[in-house]
């Protein structure tokens, strides 16, 4: 058997050409559902990009109150004409860049989502909205300072 890199190349072009690809009316990338329970799906910039980090924010805070599987994907890895920051919950595209609430989500819009779609909370709820409450007075104390 002799290597032909031309094979080779077209070979991986074709299988990547394959892997799923971020499309609006498609889904998302990666699990839409893992083990019949929706997926929350944020896409980022590389590097992370301040809305980004915004997404990666909500999604720890509804992580602290939800039995809830996360997955970040890099936009690089998204697939072709990926837009980030982007958010789906299962199939469901929430918010893109551009398009939906400018790819940026709050806890409430999500969590009201998931208040419908009825997912199940945690046993014992964790410790970061306690850090949150002291984290946003802090920021109001900073803003009476100004």
């Amino acid at each position: 058997m002799s290597f032909k890199p031309l094979r080779v190349f077209m070979f991986v072009t074709v299988v990547l050409g394959a892997a799923p690809a971020l499309s609006h009316a498609g889904g998302p990338p990666g699990q839409a559902v893992i083990n019949g329970q929706k997926v929350l799906t944020l896409i980022g910039r590389d590097p992370p990009g301040v809305r980004c980090n915004n997404n990666m924010q909500v999604a720890a805070e509804l992580s602290n109150l939800y039995k809830l599987p996360v997955q970040i994907i890099p936009v690089t890895f998204a697939g072709a004409g990926a837009k980030a920051p982007a958010v789906y919950y299962g199939d469901q595209l929430i918010a893109v860049d551009g398009g939906e609430l400018n790819g940026m989500v709050s806890y409430a819009e999500v969590a009201d989502i998931l208040e419908i779609e009825g997912v199940p909370k945690q046993e014992q709820k964790g410790r970061l909205m306690e850090i949150k409450k002291d984290f946003d007075s802090l920021k109001a104390a900073i803003k009476d300072v100004k």
